[in-house]
């Protein structure tokens, strides 16, 4: 028999859905022990403050990606191709299992300065690692040649703007639901393909 989420965790989860859901200024601790089912007293045990609670959640989602990245990447054919396209199907996957993911990756656009570098802190290793690699397979002519930076950064940009840009997408037609994610997962995955596919 598994043992269920520890209380932290759950306040982890319950803080997940409730910032991405509706904004980090929007919710208060008080909600969030209430949904929890928890005093607000026991909240602020595992997380001293609100603050320490939006570092928390925005480190344990930045593990989350870095744990479905390595893990695509690990399990993908030693193809450059076949590896990003492995990459951008494993980072849509839990966005389309927790919509609320996306409501996060909007929020981390919001954040003040203190709590951006924190989160920079935890997601530059696998920004680095990704640009390094995008710049070994360049060279070796396995991947068209680029700035490795900007086409990190280009992907990036696309998944971010599917949170930040909604309305931009329903003016194209594009709907925020599962099938809505899954059909752009699959025109970035075309688009990464075509654009990075050597000459």
């Amino acid at each position: 028999m598994t043992a269920g989420p520890t209380t932290r965790e759950r306040i982890l989860g319950v803080s997940v859905d409730l910032f991405g859901a509706r904004g980090v200024d929007s919710v208060s601790l008080d909600e969030i022990a209430r949904e929890v089912g928890v005093r607000k007293q026991t909240v602020l045990y595992w997380f001293a403050s609100k603050d320490v609670l939006v570092d928390a959640v925005l480190e344990a989602v930045a593990a989350e990606l870095f744990i479905v990245i390595d893990a695509a990447v690990r399990a993908a054919p030693d193809d450059p191709l076949e590896r990003i396209d492995a990459v951008v199907r494993a980072v849509f996957r839990p966005a389309v299992r927790r919509p609320a993911l996306l409501g996060i990756v909007r929020e981390m656009s919001r954040l003040d300065d203190a709590h951006a570098g924190r989160l920079r802190e935890h997601i530059q290793p696998l920004i680095d690692r990704a640009v390094a690699y995008l710049g070994s397979e360049m060279r070796a002519g396995r991947l068209r040649r680029g700035d490795p930076g900007l086409v990190a950064a280009l992907g990036y940009a696309t998944i971010t703007g599917i949170a930040t840009e909604p309305e931009a997408l329903r003016a194209v037609g594009w709907h925020a639901d599962a099938a809505g994610l899954r059909r752009l997962r699959d025109e970035l995955r075309s688009f990464l393909r075509a654009a990075l596919a050597p000459v």
